[in-house]
């Protein structure tokens, strides 16, 4: 069986930019864990579920932006230096993200 070879590209997140999104990232964390607690705590299943959707929109929002940010960045080098691995990736990636 072939080990997928790891695939690497130089260029520059937009520093303020990444930190958004990590910050993002850390608002779903909290916010499931206070949905674990509330599961733990026996709350209306209801509630917990309103809670668990907003938890979900959160991370695709997430991934929204860094699918967007991937395509500013990552793509157009990608396309400027005829990097098709990284372009195949990045539809395999969004085959991912979208199941």
């Amino acid at each position: 069986m072939d080990k997928k070879q790891e695939h690497t590209h130089y260029h520059v997140h937009d520093e303020a930019h990444m930190k958004a999104i990590i910050n993002r990232l850390s608002r779903a964390i909290g916010h499931l864990e206070s949905v674990k607690r509330m599961v733990e705590e026996g709350k209306d299943c209801s509630e917990v579920l309103i809670q668990l959707a907003a938890v979900k929109s959160a991370i695709n929002n997430t991934g929204n932006l860094i699918l967007k940010e991937h395509i500013s960045h990552c793509i157009v080098d990608a396309v400027e230096n005829n990097d098709k691995q990284a372009i195949d990736e990045l539809n395999h990636a969004i085959d991912k993200f979208m199941k």
